[in-house]
């Protein structure tokens, strides 16, 4: 008995190890060529197994995009909406809280603008792709609203998320400033908007 059981568990590690070499095998082609591009062929011959094997551990390609969605969102770290609020604890001013914000962003599209591009060119397509990158918004937005003071409008919510979109922060990363100024600008971008939302809040009595 004793014998059975260590061969049954031998075999559940042999067969995580190939799990996970198969899901590696795939991320890297995934960001070699995109993921609608990548075969169950070339992924078996990177993964060192055959097809069939493939096919056993993911019998489809929603499944297979998941598990490389899991490894990969180790690596990007994306925004939790349910931790936004820590993000920002002890910051008073829109100031504060914006350049946190910034901060928090720049770093996480360090880590992850590439596989979000890999994602979004081809979200229309397998579903999975776009549950993940709408979990990616989401995150992204309860950042935003965690840094604008209480009582922003829903259309000013809307104008800062679609500033602090990882598109916008690729444009700006073309002019090639540095880390500080970057992050200054971008900082000052948010802030100048969020004022001009406020005023368009205001009714004219407030004015």
């Amino acid at each position: 008995m004793a014998d059975r059981k260590y061969l049954m568990r031998k075999r559940a590690e042999g067969q995580d190890a190939t799990r996970e070499r198969i899901v590696e095998a795939t991320a890297a082609l995934h960001s070699e060529q995109g993921v609608a591009a990548t075969s169950y062929l070339q992924i078996a011959e990177r993964a060192g197994v055959g097809a069939a094997t493939v096919y056993r551990h993911f019998p489809t390609l929603g499944s297979l995009v998941m598990a490389c969605g899991a490894l990969v969102s180790e690596v990007m770290q994306p925004p939790l909406p349910e931790k936004a609020p820590a993000v920002f604890a002890g910051l008073g001013t829109r100031q504060q809280r914006l350049e946190r914000l910034v901060a928090e962003l720049d770093a996480f599209y360090d880590r992850g603008a590439t596989w979000l591009g890999i994602a979004a060119r081809d979200r229309d397509s397998i579903p999975e792709l776009d549950g993940f990158l709408r979990q990616v918004d989401a995150g992204v937005e309860a950042l935003v609203r965690e840094a604008l003071e209480a009582g922003s409008s829903e259309a000013t919510i809307r104008l800062m998320t679609a500033l602090a979109d990882v598109s916008v922060w690729r444009s700006l990363k073309r002019l090639d400033m540095p880390r500080t100024e970057f992050r200054r600008t971008m900082t000052g971008l948010l802030d100048c908007a969020a004022a001009v939302a406020a005023q368009g809040q205001e009714s004219p009595a407030q004015r």
